[in-house]
């Protein structure tokens, strides 16, 4: 009989890469899903659908007691919320109520593996000599890391939780829509910047982020947190130099001053004011697209759980803008 794992936020595009991964990898799987969460890119998989009531510790229980689950993978989250508030109660607390009912249910729980965010430690100084590791201090710059900070922080109260906390960096791929913006821009032969500071970043390719998460399950460590990235730094041009590269393009390179990015960002915020939506760039990305170092160490992930990216910036790119070619995204 397979075993069976229960994926949140599965409609979403690092749910939709973790699905295909534990399929892959010959698990029963079931996708929570909002009834009004767009499914229709699910429909080629063997899956299993499920609702949650995050409100309802009591009815979580008995959704994970009625189902078995050995597995839960939480990838449900927000990324874009108008007040602290909102970002507090989806990502954090929504978190601790699974969390608190899959430790109350009685079901064959194996391993509870949290995605959480590198934005829950926070960049560090463009000259430190040392990457972002497990242990560094956290200093979140917004909002949404502080969220998943906080989450991370419930989760580690829980007894007999058998956790492990994910923390990939900026991650990319098919589907994907806020690095697919600066993509775009760079097929229309625009390269903007903010500012000319130097920075270093860090990505890591979906599939290797869902490959980790499928290794998490089966490791023999618990309560241990790990970053994630392809284990490369990269300066903040090199983005821009492989696509175009890719595509065979050319583009103007410019850069922009914080402050007039930052007067875009509060005029867009202004714009969506009666909208549910948040635009892409707001003052709380501005913070993160601006950070000067989000270098990270994996070695901690590489000798627990052996993970080993298969997918530098240059390979993972080929294969994402191909995808949004024959999807004609580009």
């Amino acid at each position: 009989m397979k075993e069976r794992v229960l994926i949140t936020g599965a409609s979403g595009f690092v749910g939709f890469h973790i699905i295909e991964a534990a399929l892959q990898a010959g698990l029963e799987v079931y996708a929570a899903v909002r009834p009004s969460s767009v499914i229709a890119h699910l429909k080629p998989f063997d899956i299993k659908y499920t609702s949650l009531d995050f409100t309802d510790e009591e009815a979580l229980v008995k959704e994970l007691e009625d189902k078995q689950y050995q597995y839960i993978i939480h990838a449900a989250g927000i990324t874009k919320a108008k007040t602290e508030q909102v970002y507090r109660e989806i990502n954090a607390v929504y978190t601790q109520r699974l969390a608190l009912a899959a430790a109350k249910a009685t079901i064959p729980l194996k391993k509870f593996v949290f995605v959480s965010s590198l934005a829950a430690l926070g960049p560090i100084a463009y000259h430190d000599a040392v990457s972002i590791h497990e242990q560094s201090k956290a200093h979140p710059v917004t909002a949404y890391g502080k969220s998943k900070l906080l989450a991370e922080q419930y989760l580690s109260e829980i007894e007999d939780l058998p956790l492990v906390v994910l923390r990939p960096t900026a991650v990319y791929g098919p589907r994907e829509k806020d690095i697919y913006i600066i993509l775009k821009t760079l097929n229309l032969g625009l390269e903007p910047y903010i500012s000319n500071k130097p920075q270093w970043l860090s990505f890591v390719y979906v599939k290797d982020l869902a490959r980790a998460v499928l290794q998490a399950l089966g490791a023999e460590k618990t309560n241990a947190s790990y970053n994630i990235s392809d284990g490369n730094c990269y300066d903040r041009y090199q983005l821009a130099a492989i696509t175009k590269r890719i595509l065979g393009k050319k583009s103007i390179k410019f850069h922009l001053p914080i402050g007039m990015v930052a007067m875009v960002a509060d005029l867009l915020e202004a714009a969506y004011a009666i909208s549910k939506a948040m635009p892409a760039l707001n003052r709380e990305k501005l913070r993160e697209l601006a950070a000067e170092n989000w270098n990270c160490s994996i070695e901690k992930i590489r000798t627990d759980l052996g993970f080993v990216p298969e997918y530098d910036l240059e390979k993972g790119l080929a294969q994402t803008l191909q995808w949004y070619k024959e999807n004609k995204w580009l």
